[in-house]
């Protein structure tokens, strides 16, 4: 499926995994979606992005993909921060994760998560994922423009 955006969407990836921040650059550039991929490798990264982000570009990430398991800070407590944060929180964060843990989950969700994706093993199922990520909050789903002066 071809996108309709006509402006660049700018996505967070929060992941410390090169094979799947590899896999997940390579699905979003064959979607030929006009996007802006930003990673972080770990929590404490991500935090400081979002903050210099909202500083020096005057704008936010239109989505955030983010793993739970992550090293210097777990994705848990991202959440938290992000969805805490008055600047932050209309961000929708995906959580996408290898955790197919309940206790996750329902802490997720209870922190405001918009969704929770368990990573799934096979290769071929992980590329739909991502084409499924891709069509639904960049195609279907309307997303704010996001800019100091339309976040509350």
């Amino acid at each position: 499926m071809k996108y309709k955006l006509n402006t660049q969407v700018e996505i967070l990836l929060v992941e410390d995994n090169p094979g799947d921040v590899r896999l997940i650059q390579e699905v979003f550039k064959e979607a030929e979606i006009k996007n802006q991929l930003h990673v972080a490798s770990d929590g404490e990264e991500a935090i400081q992005m979002l903050h210099q982000w909202e500083n020096n570009q005057n704008k936010l990430p239109d989505l955030i993909l983010l793993d739970l398991n992550l090293p210097k800070k777990p994705g848990g407590e991202v959440l938290k921060e992000i969805k805490q944060d008055s600047k932050l929180k209309c961000i929708p964060v995906v959580i996408l994760t290898s955790s197919n843990r309940e206790e996750d989950l329902v802490e997720s969700y209870k922190n405001n998560a918009n969704c929770y994706i368990t990573k799934p093993l096979n290769l071929d199922q992980l590329i739909n994922v991502i084409h499924n990520i891709s069509d639904f909050w960049l195609n279907i789903v309307k997303l704010p423009h996001r800019d100091h002066g339309d976040v509350v």
